[in-house]
Parts: structure tokens; sequence; C-alpha cells
């Protein structure tokens, strides 16, 4: 599902105008952005945890070349599935 896919199925499932459902979109997507930015973490009850992991400098290699690489230390944004999505994509029989 993209992201046009996802504005129809709000839309529908919200009852309201593609726009506004669009807009909401937008609005939770930068929200997130910015609390991450902050450092701060975002969990939404049943469905996950947004947050920041911190990945050490650490040595690679080029695949072309074969010459080591120096990797800075860098942050990554990180989501961990709640209870509820796992139970719904993973359903006990």
């Amino acid at each position: 599902m993209n992201k046009t896919e996802l504005v129809d199925a709000l839309a529908k499932e919200a009852g309201v105008a593609k726009s506004d459902a669009s807009k909401v979109l937008d609005s939770l997507i930068t929200t997130v952005q910015k609390s991450l930015k902050k450092g701060e973490d975002v969990a939404i009850t049943g469905f996950g945890k947004f947050h920041v992991v911190k990945r050490a400098a650490r040595q690679g290699v080029n695949p072309r070349t074969g010459e080591k690489v120096k990797i800075k230390a860098s942050k990554a944004p990180k989501f961990t599935p709640g209870a509820g999505l796992k139970g719904a994509v993973n359903p006990k029989k």
C-alpha cells in the first residue's frame, strides 16, 4: 500500500474527505519526525513505538574496490511493533 492508497483507505474508514485524511496523515508524519528529531519516543498503544537508536562508528568495506572505509556514528529511526499489531499480523489459531 502506498501513501495515496493509505489516504483513500483512511478517508473511507473515517468517513471524511480525502483532502482531510491527507492533511491528517501528513500532520502525523511531521509530528513523528519532529518528536524523533528532539530525541523523544512516540508510542501508540496497541500499534507500536517509534524511537531513535544510535549507531556506533565502525569499519566498512567498499564492495567495488575492497578498500576499508570509516563509517561515522549516526542515529536512525526505528519502529517496534506493539502487541496489538503483532496479533493482527500473526493471529492465534
